[in-house]
C-alpha cells in the first residue's frame, strides 16, 4: 500500500509516524491551538493511547480505501505538516465527519506551531489536502469550520478557496461555516458533443 506525501512548497504533508507521537503531544498543548480546539490537550498516556490505537490504525484503513477505488466513507484521515527546511514537525491537517453537524460533512481542520505562523504553511497544507482528496477519493464538498475568534484560521480557510456560507452555533459557540465542492471536470475540446 503506498503511502501518502503531498508535497506544497516550503511543507510537505505526510500520514502520521509513530515518531511523530511527542511533536504531536507537545503541540497540543501549546495555549494558542488548545484554545480553539479544546478536548486535545489531553494527558501523554491518552494521546499515546488515541494515536496509537484509532490514528494510525484509521490512516493504514484510509490509505487502503484509496488505493481500493476511493471510496473513504467516514474514516479519517490525520496528516502530520513538516516543514522541509528543518524536517520538522510542526503541525497536522486532516479530514473526517463533522458529527455535530445537522448532516454529517467531511471537515477539513489543521493547526500549526506558534513558531510557525504566519508564513503560509497552514495554507499551503490544506490546499494541498483538499487537491489529494478531490483527486483520489470520491470526496466531492468539504466544509471547514472557523471559531468567530479565530480570525487567522478564516484566513487560511478564504485563501484556500472554501466559501463563507453561515454562521452556525455548535456547544454554545458560534463558527464561521465554509464550503467547497470538487470542481466540476470538462470535457477536452475535441470531446465535446457536436451540435
Amino acid at each position: 500500500m503506498s503511502q501518502i506525501r503531498i508535497d506544497c512548497p516550503a511543507v510537505y504533508l505526510r500520514e502520521y509516524a509513530i515518531d511523530d507521537l511527542e511533536s504531536l503531544h507537545a503541540l497540543t498543548w501549546q495555549p494558542e491551538i488548545y484554545e480553539f480546539l479544546p478536548g486535545w490537550n489531553v494527558s501523554r498516556e491518552q494521546r499515546e493511547e488515541w494515536f496509537v490505537q484509532y490514528e494510525l490504525e484509521e490512516n493504514a484503513r484510509f490509505m487502503k480505501a484509496v488505493s481500493d477505488g476511493g471510496d473513504v466513507g467516514d474514516l479519517r484521515l490525520r496528516l502530520g505538516i513538516i516543514e522541509i527546511s528543518s524536517g520538522e514537525f510542526i503541525g497536522w491537517c486532516c479530514t473526517g465527519l463533522k458529527d455535530e453537524l445537522p448532516d454529517p460533512e467531511r471537515e477539513i481542520m489543521y493547526a500549526i506551531s506558534n513558531k510557525h505562523r504566519n508564513k503560509g504553511y497552514t495554507t499551503q497544507a490544506v490546499k494541498g489536502m483538499v487537491e489529494y482528496l478531490f483527486q483520489h477519493t470520491k470526496i466531492d464538498s468539504l466544509v471547514a469550520l472557523a471559531h468567530i475568534r479565530n480570525i487567522a484560521s478564516m484566513r487560511v480557510i478564504e485563501k484556500s478557496g472554501f466559501i463563507f456560507k453561515k454562521r452556525i452555533k455548535i456547544e454554545d459557540e458560534s463558527f464561521q461555516y465554509y464550503k467547497m465542492s470538487k470542481p466540476l471536470s470538462r470535457p477536452l475540446e475535441d470531446e465535446r458533443p457536436m451540435g
